[in-house]
């Protein structure tokens, strides 16, 4: 009966548009209502509890140190730089756009905030240089999708909180699978070009023009290394180096490159807060919901009934990828970290999968419903800035998604991708 009311209140919810954290909220009141286990007194604590973590503060601290590296001219100097290297190729434009999501993505640790950013600049830019709209639109969602994969990442967080995991070494694990993608995605880009002749700049390379654009680029370049290079170090926990991405990003921002006036701060401020409210509240009710799926029972069930399929490794890790594609579509990708960590990760230890390899498949898995529709965020955010449709769009996403894919059965069936770095 609980377990009717929970999936079929959180169903109904969402079918009515109901935002997914509030869905997953008002679900859990409906059971406690019902239940006589369960009150309104532990959904409350629930919601609190959930959040009162250390690990999780770094969350609202790397959503504003990537608000103030968007604002602060960080990727536009980053491109700058990029493309002084693949700007003469085929589809050159293209390819340091998706070199600079890399970068940023180890800024921002959000596929939203890395495609805002970037696409912001990018797809205005690349649409004046003759790129069409739509396959411009589709290449930033895809790329900007890195966001969660190379460190520091939100979703690598939740995972590390939620399974015990290590959120160093999945940070560690996360930097060659993501790196990966995005030449996969560099792969594709240059024999699309080469075939609808998407020539490059013509610009031959010039040392004097990497050193004008890497003097420029210096600042932003260093972020990623001090803050990767901090953690895997040993000089500061995640927690702690975003904390110190706020104040470098905030330095280099305001008083080095000073296209962030203190002016700008309130806005960037509520901007921040707003993301990370939106974040942490999914978190609070994801987690109360996920208790009362424990509390039922329903993950040993599942893990119980994917067993019984297969004891494989693989055929277990396919089953699983299958299952968070299809999540991916519809869910959130916070909410479906929370969700579906405490379900998916004891499997993975029955069948002996390596914590740090599953929970890079289970984020590399989750981003891409990042461009798969109807959820889809990162299309969404890149829509508004090409000014596309999803009908316009469609036929450019197939392309994208198996090229992802098939990054994803790599790092799925060659674990040292991931696990070289731990």
């Amino acid at each position: 009966m609980v377990t009717f009311l929970l999936f079929g209140t959180f169903a109904l919810l969402i079918a009515l548009k109901v935002p997914i954290a509030f869905a997953m909220g008002l679900a859990c009141i409906v059971v406690a209502l019902f239940s006589p286990s369960l009150t309104l007194t532990f959904i409350a604590q629930g919601l609190v509890t959930s959040t009162d973590s250390f690990a999780l503060m770094a969350i609202p601290f790397f959503v504003l140190a990537g608000e103030l590296m968007g604002k602060g001219g960080i990727s536009r100097r980053l491109f700058n730089f990029i493309n002084v290297f693949v700007g003469r190729f085929y589809g050159g434009t293209a390819m340091a756009a998706v070199i600079t999501c890399i970068f940023f993505a180890a800024i921002s640790g959000s596929g939203p905030a890395t495609v805002a950013a970037v696409g912001g600049m990018m797809i205005p830019m690349m649409i004046s240089e003759g790129y069409d709209s739509r396959f411009t639109t589709v290449l930033l969602a895809t790329a900007g999708a890195l966001g969660i994969i190379i460190p520091p990442s939100i979703p690598l967080v939740l995972f590390g909180v939620g399974s015990g995991t290590s959120i160093g070494d999945l940070f560690k694990g996360g930097m060659i699978p993501g790196v990966f993608i995005g030449i996969c995605l560099c792969i594709y880009v240059y024999f699309y070009s080469k075939k609808i002749g998407y020539r490059g700049n013509q610009e031959p390379f010039s040392l004097k023009r990497l050193k004008s654009s890497f003097r420029e680029a210096i600042w932003a370049i260093l972020v990623p290394i001090i803050i990767l290079g901090g953690i895997y170090g040993g000089i500061f926990t995640p927690t702690e180096a975003a904390v110190v991405a706020v104040f470098y990003s905030l330095f280099v921002s305001v008083f080095i490159y000073r296209e962030v006036k203190l002016s700008d701060l309130f806005t960037i401020l509520c901007n921040a807060a707003g993301s990370s409210a939106t974040i942490l509240i999914v978190i609070g009710t994801a987690t109360t919901f996920g208790t009362i799926m424990s509390l039922e029972r329903i993950p040993e069930a599942v893990a119980a009934g994917m067993l019984a399929i297969s004891s494989n490794p693989i055929i277990a890790t396919l089953l699983i990828v299958v299952i968070l594609l299809i999540v991916g579509m519809f869910m959130d990708t916070s909410a479906a970290v929370v969700i579906f960590t405490p379900i998916l990760f004891p499997i993975s230890m029955e069948v002996g999968i390596n914590p740090v390899h599953f929970g890079i498949i289970m984020i590399v898995t989750l981003a891409i419903g990042f461009i798969t529709p109807p959820v889809g965020v990162n299309l969404f955010v890149a829509m508004n800035i090409g000014k596309t449709t999803m009908v316009q769009i469609f036929p450019y996403i197939i392309p994208f998604l198996l090229v992802c894919l098939a990054g994803l059965t790599v790092i799925l069936l060659v674990p040292q991708l991931t696990l070289f770095l731990v």
